[in-house]
């Protein structure tokens, strides 16, 4: 199923918005490759503009069908693959209810309709569109842009080289969708392809964007990018070091449930000595002992929408080799027996075997609307895996 997240703010904007067209890049505050968190963050700096959202994702398969931001109100939506979770596609479904503006001109919105002669006079000539003549729709693509017009039913015979920018009756037709994707599409798989195979721009050389990060069990964590170890034991200092500084530090709770006492038998909450550095970019926390200051636990979060941490984090890319338990970095990539983001609960059990019963995990209905997990442990690691199978975290530690 589709889940969807609505939100209101007071103040909402009348009337459409301008928003600059770019051509291969994006539009607006929202750029081809952004990772999803980004565009949220772009969100939230403007909610008197961004104040309907909508967040669209396959529930049971969410690395199937796209993440998407979608926009009621103002006729867009964006479109995030599944797996890597940046923007590959953008796309105008109501261009009457969004003015784009490129370079000083102003077309779309309910005052400059985006019809076939504007389009045309506004960005010049180009190659012949494409003609689906099922769905009555004709396409016209530029560098990184298409536009879909529909073409009444009594034209429809019309060919493709035929087809003129005004009908005989006088008229022109109006575009009905916008499409925005990273040029490069037309070069891999040629002009026209379908939008089903419109890609995120290449990442940046040397980027840390979802690093591949090799787990050794027991012993340490390897970003591949940068070539950093982190051991167990490593000290706040070490971390700094290698990491940089930490996104956020806090203090791990610890939730007492004084059942035995007569005098208040409510549960408690303290906070132990132990303390956590975030770093919510590398998609990973670190937990150090209070009184040794000594890394005990690393955290790797999948941001997998439908757990309630979702856009807390980025991705953690990481690898688990199954091969022997602890693996050894720099394992063959068409190794087999391997424990990615994308591995589902009832593979890890068939590289690892079964563990037994599991942990219910849960933070309460008021603040994780999408229920309970399941916590599976090993010896080393512990799985938190969500209702649909997959896993929304790994807490990797050093058994006694």
């Amino acid at each position: 199923m589709l889940q969807r997240r609505r939100r209101r703010c007071e103040g909402t904007a009348m009337g459409a918005i301008v928003l600059d067209l770019r051509p291969g890049l994006g539009i607006g505050p929202f750029s081809l490759g952004m990772p999803i968190c980004e565009a949220f963050a772009q969100i939230d700096q403007q909610p008197n503009i961004y104040d309907v959202v909508h967040v669209k994702h396959f529930d049971e398969e969410p690395l199937k069908l796209d993440i998407v931001i979608s926009f009621p109100d103002h006729g867009f939506h964006l479109r995030f693959d599944p797996g890597s979770q940046r923007l590959r596609l953008i796309e105008i479904f109501d261009v009457k209810r969004l003015q784009m503006r490129y370079a000083t001109s102003i077309i779309g919105g309910p005052s400059s309709l985006a019809t076939f002669v504007a389009v045309y006079a506004l960005f010049g000539p180009t190659f012949p569109g494409i003609y689906d003549k099922d769905r009555g729709v004709y396409t016209l693509f530029y560098p990184g842009l298409s536009f879909a017009f529909p073409i009444p039913s009594q034209y429809t015979d019309l060919g493709e080289a035929e087809l003129p920018l005004e009908f005989p009756d006088g008229t022109t037709p109006v575009t009905c969708r916008v499409s925005v994707y990273d040029s490069s599409t037309d070069r891999k798989v040629g002009v026209g392809s379908s939008m089903d195979k419109a890609s995120a721009p290449p990442l940046p050389t040397g980027s840390l964007y979802m690093e591949e990060v090799q787990v050794k069990l027991g012993e340490e964590l390897y970003f591949t990018v940068g070539g950093q170890h982190i051991p167990f034991g490593a000290s706040p200092q070490d971390v700094w070091t290698e990491l940089g500084r930490p996104c956020g530090i806090h203090q791990k709770q610890v939730d007492q449930m004084v059942i035995h006492s007569a005098s208040d038998p409510r549960p408690k909450t303290t906070l132990c000595g132990d303390y956590f550095y975030n770093y919510f970019a590398r998609g990973v926390d670190i937990l150090f002992d209070g009184q040794t200051h000594k890394i005990k636990k690393f955290v790797l979060h999948t941001n997998y929408p439908g757990h309630a941490d979702f856009n807390s984090y980025i991705k953690c890319n990481f690898v688990i080799f199954g091969s022997d338990l602890g693996g050894s970095f720099q394992e063959p990539s068409d190794c087999k027996h391997k424990i990615t983001p994308s591995t589902k609960w009832e593979q890890v059990k068939e590289i690892l075997g079964d563990c037994g019963r599991a942990a219910i995990q849960t933070q309460g209905s008021a603040c994780n609307p999408f229920g309970s997990t399941l916590v599976y442990g090993y010896q080393n690691i512990a799985f938190e895996v969500m209702k649909n199978g997959y896993i929304a975290t790994v807490t990797l530690f050093q058994s006694q």
